[in-house]
């Protein structure tokens, strides 16, 4: 990274360290060259001084120097990994088809399942790098301001700029924003409708990003459900509202019912799996629908389409997608 950069913490950072982020966003960087970044004031939070251990807040803005000049002034070559990874044409080309709606504030993308937002180990194709293929004649590089699993398909909104990331990222703080998934569920949820209230904390252990229920110490999630159509008894096509934004929240609360997300193997193990030929064994989880405010308070609706493998276990059950013409209606009181 050759610029300085500000960006914005997004709600599944909120509360952990600033030396933390800084590990999970540039894991080449070291402690002493963050120590003297934090110390000569060229990391900023929200524009003032911070320390390594200060505890992020959703949609804090965080100024990122150049880091490679870093790099040069501690006598140490310059890591290639320490510059944000560009993905490659074919998938910016992917992600420029997939674009939904677009005005000078809001960029939103239909993203593909398979495809994370942000990079990781081993991770070499991700919207992140895609951001600048994604400018459109803007003058800054859109930022993320929410985040899907990898897979997850459906609507990502990105900010066109630090104002909207803001403005945005406060719209999603104070529930202002609105987001709607679709889901097929192996069984079918009883009652057919209603609210998931249930607390979740990080599973510990080195299991990678899983969730439990823990009533004692997790952060309360609350989801709320509406069965829109169900094959026999075998599987059910789901609208889900999460009141609360907390990782892997509707998977988990959706097994906690007895209905885990068809393909989600990771929370409903075997009982995930759908045998038949025309079935993926993919997730089956879409963010089907996102409204939020515009500059003006004027609400944007933003509606993506099915895509794989949503589209074709849809077709295969015979499912029709006309139904849920309106998301948000089954959750408007």
């Amino acid at each position: 990274m050759s610029v300085v950069e500000t960006r914005v913490v997004a709600r599944d950072e909120a509360e952990i360290r600033l030396d933390r982020w800084f590990k999970r966003h540039f894991p080449t960087l070291g402690h002493g060259a963050l120590s003297k970044l934090l110390r000569t004031g060229q990391v900023r939070v929200d524009g003032g001084r911070a320390k390594a251990s200060q505890r992020l807040e959703e949609g804090q803005a965080i100024r990122v120097p150049p880091l490679n000049l870093v790099e040069l002034d501690d006598a140490k070559p310059a890591a290639p990994t320490v510059q944000r990874r560009r993905a490659d044409d074919e998938t910016i080309e992917r992600l420029r088809a997939a674009v939904l709606y677009m005005d000078d504030e809001i960029l939103a993308i239909n993203k593909p399942a398979g495809l994370a937002v942000q990079g990781g180990t081993g991770t070499t194709q991700h919207v992140d790098g895609a951001l600048d293929g994604l400018r459109f004649e803007a003058k800054e590089r859109p930022r993320l301001v929410h985040r899907l699993d990898k897979d997850t398909s459906g609507v990502l909104l990105l900010a066109r700029g630090y104002a909207a990331a803001r403005r945005l990222t406060e719209a999603f703080r104070a529930k202002s924003a609105m987001k709607v998934y679709w889901a097929l569920v192996v069984g079918e949820p009883k009652p057919s409708a209603g609210t998931v209230d249930l607390p979740i904390a990080k599973l510990p252990g080195r299991m990678g990003e899983r969730m439990m229920v823990d009533r004692d110490a997790g952060k309360r999630a609350v989801s709320r459900y509406v069965t829109l159509d169900r094959i026999g008894h075998r599987v059910a096509w789901m609208a889900l509202f999460p009141v609360t934004g907390r990782t892997h929240q509707l998977r988990l609360h959706m097994a906690e019912l007895g209905t885990p997300i068809l393909g989600d193997g990771k929370y409903g193990g075997a009982d995930a799996i759908v045998q038949g030929e025309g079935v993926s064994r993919k997730l089956h989880l879409h963010a089907r629908a996102i409204r939020v405010p515009d500059a003006d308070g004027v609400p944007v609706s933003i509606i993506a389409p099915l895509v794989d493998p949503m589209a074709r276990s849809f077709a295969f059950f015979g499912l029709d997608a006309d139904v849920g013409a309106d998301p948000y209606a089954p959750f408007e009181d």
